[in-house]
């Protein structure tokens, strides 16, 4: 019986199939405001600067139309045909329209390439987001005079500051009382913050929901029916730290939190343009990177170490190729058709510096390659001075052995290669005016961030970027425990996985225009002391799942929901949406088909056979999953600052009609119908299978009147009725 069909005849009070309530806001408004100002900035300012100005701006000698495109309210007003643009509705924006030739040819000379009507397009799409024009938003012509930054005031934003040592004392309104609360030194800060706005945290929720929310969280699977059995026999005081240490130790950790550094570092296998048949800009062998990833963060490679290997590992371990892998984060990167030409090159340093700045540092550089940034203290030349370290720097197609044909030093075939980036012919890039590859300005040296380096420091001759590359020297910027934003970002990313909300809203921008943190100080706290334990991410991770904060119950307190509805003081734990990963996971787990290998070559998550866990799905730039496309997965083409979650109807078709979920319902019917003697074994074993908890008295006579006539048919439709529940698919 198909599952709309069950539905209606079948409700289960806990179990109702719906995923209207799926949203549970996990990404903030503001991280998604200052994400599309961030491309408005980096992929339609520079074009509407380099080829509409001219004649629809304040400084055009006459402007066209009507229309200006310099000032948000002007383009939103609109010109003699009326407004340019509508805000999410592409189809009826006129821009859009003029773009395309259909009506009116914007610009009259020549159109855009179809990529950036796309941006356009996608722009609009999202809400044509635009920041609040600035005095200076006039377009820059020439190279940046840096001497006009105010590089001491600059450097006094918090996020450039240094960050230090804290105590909870520190915090206005601090209460002692909260000593008693506390689990360890950040629970005292978070209940500073509480106590400072009239709130008191929540009670702890039970050993069942916090053993189900530390195992989706630590290794993305549920707790077996043994593993509750375990931890609800165990009264110990320790009982919570066995727990942890065990899913720390387990080898599906490095699977869980892969995923999570894979899309940071936009991870894919193919790329988003491919001409006919043409294979050779693809990643066949992609998997070893990100077999790298798991390996290293199961074993707990420190952070530092982490990072520094993925920027050049070949330089830093030139007589150990095996840690040459790590150089994927680069090397898998977008590569477009007429490689060398210098607008092609352009776009792919682009990616690069966006990847590692956004990534790695929490910074939006990519906005400087055109003009100042026009927010935070990037000017145009530091743009470039990062530009020649990846312009100095070739991608790389490593023969995986001796065997293997060659072309030069690279394997013919990129089925035959390891994909890595190696060291290419130094240069210093001269600036392009505008973004513009033809028109070009001064020489600026390889260097890094002039406002993440000590006062009177010349950042072109600090830290050997005259080097080969430069990358060594870059690693070492970003990974030194003096980088204020290093330690912080990686901290912050952490925390919004296992706490729902990061403590910075916007994970990937930690400047201007970004969030300011909820919590500084147990921020800086926090990146002190996970600098000084080694880097671990265990340890952090350990530190937050071990709070007081993290153990809270998820359940709505009106009263304090009144006076903080975002739960921005941590007063609860958020009811949290598994992500596609998890969820098709725990679904196998249940089945009995999950397939506990580790690492291997990608396989397609919505094939009924295969059993394999979901962070080993093939990722294409081309033409992504459906599965995976429908639940959120993010866009490979480029850094994901996290993951934004819709309720679409789609996701409520795959759940009732989907041959991969019918399949393994079939599944977990046979394992239900095969645990018990009676039916009502059989029920109490499936809710403690999937639920870790015995069905209520209303539950069980439910669910043995559906089945009563003993058909497969009943009890598929049961165990397919349970797997898609909100039970099943939310963290409490």
């Amino acid at each position: 019986m198909p599952c709309s069909s069950l539905s209606r005849a079948f409700v289960l009070t806990s179990a109702a199939v719906t995923l209207a309530c799926f949203n549970n806001g996990i990404s903030p408004a503001a991280e998604q405001d200052a994400e599309s100002i961030e491309f408005f900035e980096r992929k339609i300012r520079p074009v509407l600067v380099e080829r509409c100005y001219e004649c629809h701006s304040s400084d055009a000698d006459l402007v066209q139309g009507g229309l200006r495109v310099d000032d948000p309210q002007a383009m939103l007003r609109g010109g003699d045909s009326g407004s340019a643009i509508a805000p999410g509705q592409p189809a009826a924006s006129l821009l859009l329209a003029a773009l395309r030739y259909d009506g009116m040819e914007m610009p009259p000379d020549e159109p855009l390439p179809d990529d950036v009507i796309r941006d356009f397009e996608r722009w609009i799409a999202s809400g044509a987001a635009m920041p609040d024009p600035l005095p200076t938003d006039a377009p820059q012509t020439e190279t940046v005079d840096e001497s006009e930054v105010d590089w001491e005031r600059a450097r006094q934003f918090w996020a450039f500051q240094p960050p230090a040592l804290h105590h909870p004392h520190e915090i206005a309104g601090h209460d002692d009382a909260g000593s008693s609360w506390a689990a360890n030194k950040l629970d005292r800060f978070v209940f500073a913050r509480l106590s400072q706005h009239g709130l008191s945290p929540n009670p702890p929720a039970s050993k069942r929901i916090w053993l189900r929310r530390v195992s989706f969280d630590l290794t993305g699977l549920p707790p077996t029916i043994e593993d509750v059995k375990a931890f609800q026999a165990d009264t110990s005081p320790h009982a919570k730290f066995r727990v942890v240490d065990r899913l720390l130790a387990s080898p599906q950790h490095g699977e869980r939190w892969a995923r999570i550094w894979l899309d940071v570092a936009r991870f894919a296998e193919d790329q988003a343009h491919i001409v006919g048949n043409n294979d050779s800009l693809t990643y066949p062998n992609a998997y070893l990177y990100r077999d790298w990833v798991i390996h290293a963060l199961a074993s707990d490679m420190p952070y530092d170490a982490f990072v520094r290997d993925q920027l050049a590992a070949d330089l830093l371990h030139p007589d150990a190729p095996e840690r040459h892998v790590a150089l994927g984060f680069l090397g898998l990167g977008p590569k477009y058709y007429r490689r060398n030409a210098p607008e092609v090159m352009a776009d792919e340093w682009e990616d690069r510096i966006d990847t590692v700045s956004r990534g790695l540092l929490g910074l939006t550089v990519a906005c400087a390659r055109c003009h100042d940034h026009k927010y935070d203290p990037v000017p145009t030349a530091d743009y470039y001075a990062l530009a020649g370290v990846f312009a100095s720097t070739e991608m790389f197609n490593r023969p995986l052995d001796e065997s293997v044909e060659t072309n030069g030093a690279q394997a013919k075939k990129p089925q035959d290669a390891v994909h890595i980036v190696r060291e290419g012919k130094p240069q210093d890039l001269k600036v392009m005016i505008r973004g513009d590859a033809k028109r070009l300005g001064e020489t600026v040296p390889r260097g890094f961030l002039t406002v993440l380096q000590p006062p009177e420091t010349d950042p072109s001759t600090a830290g050997g970027f005259d080097n080969g590359s430069g990358r060594a020297a870059l690693a070492d910027a970003i990974a030194d425990p003096s980088n204020p934003l290093t330690a912080r970002v990686i901290v912050n990313r952490v925390w919004h996985q296992l706490m729902g909300a990061p403590i910075v809203a916007t994970p990937s921008n930690f400047g201007s225009l970004g969030g300011r943190p909820s919590h500084p100080l147990l921020l800086d706290d926090l990146a002190v002391r996970f600098m000084n334990a080694g880097w671990s991410l265990k340890w952090l991770q350990r530190e937050i799942v071990l709070s007081a904060a993290y153990g809270q119950s998820s359940e709505i307190d009106p009263a304090k929901f009144e006076t903080d509805p975002d739960n921005t003081w941590r007063w609860r734990m958020p009811r949290r949406r598994l992500t596609l990963e998890a969820y098709r996971d725990a679904i196998l787990s249940a089945s009995g088909r999950l397939d506990a290998t580790l690492g291997g070559r990608s396989i397609d998550p919505q094939q009924t056979s295969s059993g394999r866990r979901t962070v080993y799905s093939e990722v294409s730039r081309l033409d992504l999953s459906p599965m995976l496309a429908r639940f959120d997965f993010p866009d490979p083409n480029a850094h994901s600052p996290g993951r934004h979650e819709t309720t679409t109807p789609l996701q409520k078709l795959f759940l009732l009609n989907s041959p991969f979920l019918i399949h393994q319902a079939s599944m977990l019917a046979d394992r239900i119908q095969l645990a018990g003697t009676t039916d009502s074994q059989r029920i109490a074993f499936a809710w403690r299978l999937l639920y870790g908890r015995a069905p209520s008295d209303d539950e069980r006579e439910l669910a043995k009147r559906y089945v009563a006539d003993g058909s497969q048919e009943r009890w598929n439709g049961l165990a397919q009725t349970l797997l898609i529940s909100n039970e099943m698919f939310m963290l409490d």
